[in-house]
């Protein structure tokens, strides 16, 4: 689930420079006539720098050799009264000794340094008798080189560590036909969103399917670093799509590097990045999704230097200088953000054995739990430097979501072990249902955020995932609640589904309101695009898991047809601007959770319930499944960074 207000930003990223050769016309042919005497030219300079180095720079083996002279000259020790001249003749000796070898070694360096210059012309002819394409073939050979031995140093060999018990990872085929034809659909829209980013959008974080060409915003920073590929991985794999996940995969082993002068969102970064490496990793068992996991979360951790421990809501990945949105209340970092590290990062201590990942986030905890509440609620910013909560506005959609999520999601992966995350879910849920659950004056229950002590009636596409969310902890809930919250989670899911029938194009907006006669509908223009989003869906397969409820279905169904009819064009998938008009202009973006969440809980809605079985997967906020950490079956129990 990402959080909305990030997306506006994309919208202020300069255009790429056009840097294409008419721009230069006669820059290359004069590249042709210049480079043979450029290179001579530096050849040259560099070895006269060395050659008059030696006669205009101190030379400390000058100073040695005095050195040693005189300690040979006065290792005899001898008494001057009983014949100074002897004394004074030693001296004399040893000194016209040394400066004739020291004239040997000058003439001897001499001799060498003229044969090397001679050497290094001669094979500056050698390379200019060389073609353009030579040179350069020669050079980026070299450049190989280092990159391989750079990648070596950052290889480091992980320990040893038992994967868990990992069950239901393919399979999963229903026997229905009905039902295995709207999976197979399913599948091919994967396909179609996949190659069509493979042909025009390759190594680009996302894709423009209209333009056919490659896509980014700014919480990837300005590189490259294929957020597509990453994100789509684990999707390839369940759907049983190896080809492509091998392509994925050398991709990543060859091309992904975080080495990269480039400011990244470390919310994001994890969730798509580290969580979907590390889901390949577990489904795969390939070890290179791990390294590179392992590489990228050391990226990170300078992001929590602040006084507080709370992260920075950005990092560079090169220099490690961490910063916040601007927009984002007196500088604060936001809670959906730095709440929604837990599962990563104590799957990131428990591969490596290294307890820094899991003290991160067991810091912020903590910090929470010594904080005040205002009625029992989080607000969604906190500032990093004060620890001060900045204003008192809190959600359940975008800025507050994932954190409640992940408290729930803590407990779960723990094997239910990690008692004090479900305390904090329950409290905070309770909280949230007695000050921002209301029912509208037509009957549906709603989610509304909390603002200054008002409620505004208004529920964001973001905030339908919690649907799912609280059919997923009614097992477990207190006071024997599991029937009132798999009721609750139902209830948010019928008010979803009509945020989606109440449209012309049967796709929900981004937020709706409940406000008079309005329910569920969209009054903002800036609030009635659909831009792919996999929340309402995740929560119709999450009620579909705990009720069989063939209702799940039938609305997914409709919203997958809705996708592949209005969202579709050659070149991949598109979100629209507007929900409620029958021709809507596209946003020419197809973002890269699109196959990660919403065609994943698409091919799972229509899947057996023995592919990723809930009791011992859990989904990271960008569907990325991890594996339960049963103490039964892993060295978890003995693993000092979950102690």
């Amino acid at each position: 689930m990402t959080t909305p207000a990030l997306l506006p930003l994309s919208g202020r990223r300069l255009p790429p420079l056009n840097l294409g050769t008419s721009s230069f016309p006669h820059h290359r042919a004069t590249l042709r006539l210049s480079e043979k005497f450029i290179l001579l030219l530096i050849l040259s300079a560099f070895i006269t720098l060395c050659f008059g180095a030696f006669f205009f720079l101190p030379d400390s083996s000058k100073h040695k050799r005095f050195d040693l002279g005189l300690e040979d000259v006065l290792i005899p020790h001898v008494d001057t009264s009983k014949g100074g001249k002897n004394l004074g003749s030693f001296l004399i000796h040893g000194q016209g000794h040394d400066e004739h070898r020291h004239r040997e070694e000058e003439e001897r360096l001499r001799n060498k340094i003229r044969a090397d210059h001679e050497k290094a012309l001669e094979e500056a002819k050698e390379k200019l008798k060389k073609s353009r394409d030579e040179i350069q073939a020669e050079i980026q050979t070299e450049k190989n080189k280092v990159v391989q031995e750079l990648k070596k140093k950052d290889s480091k060999p992980l320990p040893p560590v038992p994967l868990p018990n990992l069950i239901g990872i393919n399979s999963g085929e229903p026997a229905d036909p009905d039902i295995r034809e709207k999976r197979n659909k399913i599948k091919e829209m994967m396909k179609h969103a996949w190659n069509n980013y493979r042909q025009y959008g390759w190594g680009h974080n996302e894709l423009k399917p209209i333009a056919r060409k490659g896509h980014s915003t700014n919480i990837f920073g300005n590189s490259q670093m294929g957020a597509t590929i990453v994100d789509a991985l684990d999707t390839l794999y369940i759907m049983g799509l190896h080809d492509e996940f091998r392509e994925g995969q050398e991709w990543i082993d060859k091309n992904l590097d975080f080495s990269v002068n480039s400011e990244v969102s470390v919310f994001e970064v994890n969730i798509r990045f580290i969580g979907g490496l590390l889901a390949a990793y577990y489904l795969s068992g390939q070890e290179v999704f791990k390294i590179k996991a392992v590489q990228l979360a050391g990226k990170l951790l300078p992001a929590f230097n602040t006084p507080t421990g709370i992260p920075w809501a950005m990092v560079n990945l090169k220099s490690g200088v961490g910063r916040n949105w601007g927009w984002a209340s007196a500088g604060s970092s936001i809670l959906a953000e730095f709440g929604t590290l837990h599962m990563e990062f104590v799957h990131l201590s428990y591969l490596t054995g290294d307890p820094v990942y899991y003290n991160k986030v067991m810091h912020i905890r903590k910090l929470l739990q010594k904080m005040d509440r205002p009625n029992g609620l989080y607000p969604n910013y906190l500032n990093p430097r004060t620890g001060r909560w900045g204003q008192h506005h809190t959600s359940v959609g975008g800025l507050g979501d994932s954190f409640y999520e992940y408290l729930l999601k803590a407990w779960l992966m723990s094997d239910k072990m990690d008692t004090e995350a479900r305390k904090m879910y329950d409290d905070a849920i309770e909280a949230i249902e007695k000050h921002l659950i209301r029912k509208s004056n037509g009957g549906l229950t709603f989610i509304g955020e909390w603002k200054n002590g008002h409620l505004e009636r208004k529920m964001g596409h973001l905030t339908c995932f919690a649907g799912g969310m609280f059919a997923l902890g009614a097992d477990g809930s207190r006071d024997d609640k599991a029937g009132h919250y798999l009721q609750l989670g139902a209830e948010i899911a019928h008010t979803c589904h009509e945020s989606y029938d109440r449209t012309t194009l049967k796709l929900g907006p981004e937020a709706f309101k409940f406000d008079g006669g309005v329910e569920a509908v969209a009054v903002r223009q800036n609030e009635k695009y659909y831009i792919l989003r996999p929340e309402v869906i995740e929560t119709y397969w999450y009620m579909w898991r705990f009720t069989h409820d063939p209702k799940y279905r039938q609305w997914g169904w409709e919203a997958a047809q809705a996708i592949d009819k209005y969202c579709r064009v050659s070149g991949g998938f598109s979100g629209v601007k507007d929900v409620y008009s029958s021709s809507p202009a596209y946003d020419d973006v197809q973002q890269s959770f699109f196959l990660a969440e919403t065609l994943k809980y698409l091919y799972l809605l229509f899947s057996n319930d023995d592919l990723l079985p809930l009791d011992n997967w859990v989904f990271n906020t960008e569907a990325h499944p991890l594996p339960v950490l049963h103490l039964a079956n892993t060295t978890l129990s003995g693993n000092p960074a979950y102690r």
